[in-house]
């Protein structure tokens, strides 16, 4: 059991529900207790076949997450979809991919991509 409020909004039509978990973000134990939480709802929504991000996305706080629920080859499909668009790393970097230095396509000779990076 985990002591914080947590109120609920729903978009009844969807089954999409969003849990805001309110906690104090200078006192430690509240933010493990809250992560905690976050997680749990992530990994209970995946066992039953569902998603842990809904409409808003992944952000930098579920990535682990997203391996649980798309398995490693769709994020490795993924990153190497990014490394197409993004071959340089300017766009949300850190954000729902992590991104290692040698996944990172050589923009050297792309002139676009050097312009478009200074």
């Amino acid at each position: 059991k985990i002591d914080l409020p947590c109120p609920i909004i729903a978009h009844a039509g969807d089954g999409n529900f969003h849990v805001l978990i309110l906690f104090k973000p200078d006192d430690p134990l509240e933010v493990a207790a809250a992560k905690k939480l976050a997680n749990w709802m992530g990994e209970r929504a995946i066992s039953l076949g569902g998603t842990c991000t809904g409409e808003h996305g992944v952000g930098s706080g579920k990535k682990h997450l997203l391996k649980l629920e798309l398995g490693e080859g769709t994020i490795s499909l993924m990153k190497r979809i990014k490394n197409v668009i993004d071959p340089v790393g300017v766009m949300n970097p850190g954000k729902v991919l992590d991104m290692e230095e040698k996944e990172k396509k050589d923009a050297n000779g792309c002139k676009s991509c050097q312009k478009n990076s200074k």
